[in-house]
């Protein structure tokens, strides 16, 4: 029971990793193969992701300080113009992070897919992508 519950595992995640490689299997047993694409894969999971950067709070406290300067500068109200640039901060500072996570997820998993690419190589396989 155990061996058919791990040998399903394998698969599923055989199939979902598959789309990131494509292996010339030609003379290859397809059970070493499954086996070694699973260790090549756990191998990318101890990638770690990066924490995203700044957030809405940051950007609020530059935006509000950015507006205040800016509206000294101009000879407005400072406190207009923190209130405009806290407003303004608030926007950026959420759509940077947004930007930032996004980022940092695609790196991840380019991360993830060059290590299974480098590990399926050095254990023999003619990895074509």
């Amino acid at each position: 029971m155990k061996k058919t519950m791990l040998l399903i595992g394998v698969i599923l995640m055989h199939t979902s990793v598959s789309a990131k490689i494509i292996v010339d299997k030609s003379g290859v047993d397809e059970k070493d193969y499954i086996y070694d694409l699973h260790q090549c894969t756990e191998y990318s999971q101890q990638v770690e992701k990066q924490a995203a950067d700044g957030g809405v709070v940051s950007g609020a406290a530059k935006g509000a300080a950015l507006g205040a300067a800016a509206g000294a500068i101009s000879g407005g109200s400072g406190s207009d113009g923190a209130k405009t640039g806290a407003a303004v901060g608030v926007v950026g500072g959420f759509l940077g992070k947004s930007r930032s996570k996004r980022q940092n997820q695609q790196s991840y998993e380019q991360e993830q897919t060059l290590i299974i690419k480098n590990c399926m190589t050095n254990r023999g396989y003619v990895v074509l992508n």
